[in-house]
């Protein structure tokens, strides 16, 4: 078989996509050259592409702003991005360029939101939704954010304690609170009942009990987030007219609810095969939410967003170098990268996720099927599939031609997962990153956000650097 990488990828595919391009034999990401990134920093590498973060911010709330137009819908659209997705302050600087808002899930987010306030990055009009199990901590910082007078702080209640444990902290100030639903999941997840919120039936007793006659009190917001996130599945718009029901059935008894927060979902490419109607799926939830509220007689609802990965996902990628392939038993060719996918993709082996992945270069070589090899000694640092094929197929190695690949899309998670600047399985180091930007002329520029981690490194967080 004499056929060239290029004629698989485009005998396959629909290709060049919106992202990729090529330049001869080599592949280019948003215009970027890959080979000069890798002749200039070597790799192991991640990259960040933060233009992309602002773009698709703007595509969502396009598409939100379009769906309303077209269905008359009363009510506003607020984006906010989930901090989970990534915390760093390059993520955040960029994001907040685009007058959205935040979504927080634990305490020290909300020392991220001061900072952001401080800054100048958000302020007095910024929404800030508090989600996720609040403890002691969380709860005080919550308070002082409120205590401080930052009005559009919305804790969203997750359990029956967490409203007195916020009335405890907040003596004086007015509190605008939202409930989450606990939501039931897809019947093949493991857990049928999410852990989060309050269950649908228990809601509309729980406002009358502890928040109707409190005057301190305010519902805002009703919650809604299903794990397997926003597509189109009879489960996903059966729980959302489950959803709705609520929402009217709370709306009635409560006059200062006003805004339905349906939470994050929306999927990135895992591969180029991947196909989703973003623009449908928007339109069809606010006709939902349209069409329910006008056969109820009530107000529509302000609809709040938190897109984590949507937002941040399609910045990132990584590249690595095949610095060997070993043919095991006459059958399988693993191909070795110079880093760890335990390491630097940790949702590629603890959830079997994919990525975009493609060579950076070679495009013109004949190819061949193989296995990809992290350097840990662990069994589990492989990745063996594609997410629209059960393999990988790459240019054929050549050790006097070096191989380089990328994975892309992995902007989200990936670092928090793999404890950013601390240890790794086997101790192999952490790749230097880099960020990508372009100026108003659009000229493209780089800066190297952190090193490759070293030994000394390793050695002060495991005690063996005393000074």
């Amino acid at each position: 078989m004499n056929t060239k990488y290029y004629d698989l990828i485009n005998q396959t595919f629909y290709f060049p996509q919106e992202e990729f391009t090529l330049n001869k034999d080599h592949l280019m990401f948003h215009n970027i050259d890959l080979m000069k990134l890798v002749e200039q920093y070597g790799t192991p590498l991640k990259f960040t592409y933060l233009p992309a973060i602002s773009n698709n911010i703007n595509k969502a709330k396009g598409w939100f702003r379009k769906a309303m137009e077209k269905n008359d819908y009363d009510g506003k659209y607020y984006y906010c991005y989930c901090t989970k997705s990534s915390h760093f302050e390059f993520v955040m600087n960029e994001a907040f360029k685009n007058n959205i808002h935040i979504e927080t899930s634990s305490a020290f987010d909300i020392n991220i939101v001061e900072n952001l306030l401080a800054t100048g990055k958000i302020n007095k009009n910024t929404y800030v939704v508090c989600n996720g199990f609040k403890r002691e901590n969380y709860i005080e910082n919550i308070a002082r954010l409120i205590n401080n007078g930052h009005t559009k702080t919305i804790p969203v209640i997750d359990n029956y304690e967490e409203l007195d444990m916020l009335m405890e902290q907040i003596p004086t100030k007015k509190i605008k609170v939202g409930i989450r639903i606990a939501a039931e999941e897809e019947p093949k997840f493991e857990f049928y009942t999410s852990r989060l919120g309050i269950g649908y039936k228990n809601i509309v007793p729980f406002y009358k009990r502890t928040i109707a006659e409190n005057k301190q009190v305010e519902l805002k917001m009703l919650h809604f987030f299903i794990n397997t996130g926003i597509r189109d599945t009879a489960y996903y718009w059966n729980e959302l007219l489950k959803c709705l029901k609520v929402y009217i059935s709370l709306k009635r008894e409560c006059p200062t609810l006003d805004s339905l927060n349906i939470g994050g979902g929306f999927p990135i490419k895992n591969s180029l095969a991947f196909e989703y109607d973003y623009k449908y799926m928007v339109e069809e939830i606010v006709n939902q939410i349209k069409s329910a509220c006008d056969d109820a007689e009530v107000p529509v609802p302000h609809i709040f967003t938190e897109f984590g990965s949507f937002t941040v996902g399609e910045s990132g990628g990584a590249i690595y170098e095949v610095v060997y392939q070993k043919q095991q038993n006459d059958r399988e060719k693993w191909n070795m990268i110079d880093s760890s996918f335990i390491t630097t993709l940790p949702d590629s082996w603890a959830i079997s996720k994919r990525f975009v992945m493609m060579a950076v270069n070679r495009w013109n070589d004949t190819y061949e099927r193989v296995l990809l090899g992290g350097m840990t000694c662990d069994s589990d640092d492989y990745y063996n599939s594609e997410q629209h094929m059960n393999a990988v197929y790459l240019p054929k190695y050549n050790k006097e031609k070096p191989l380089y690949i990328g994975f892309f899309n992995t902007g989200a998670y990936q670092e928090t997962i793999g404890g950013f600047g601390g240890l790794h399985h086997c101790l192999i180091p952490q790749p230097k990153h880099i960020l990508i930007d372009r100026d108003e002329n659009g000229i493209i520029g780089t800066e190297v956000f952190s090193p490759q981690q070293t030994s000394d490194d390793v050695l002060k967080i495991l005690g063996y650097d005393k000074k």
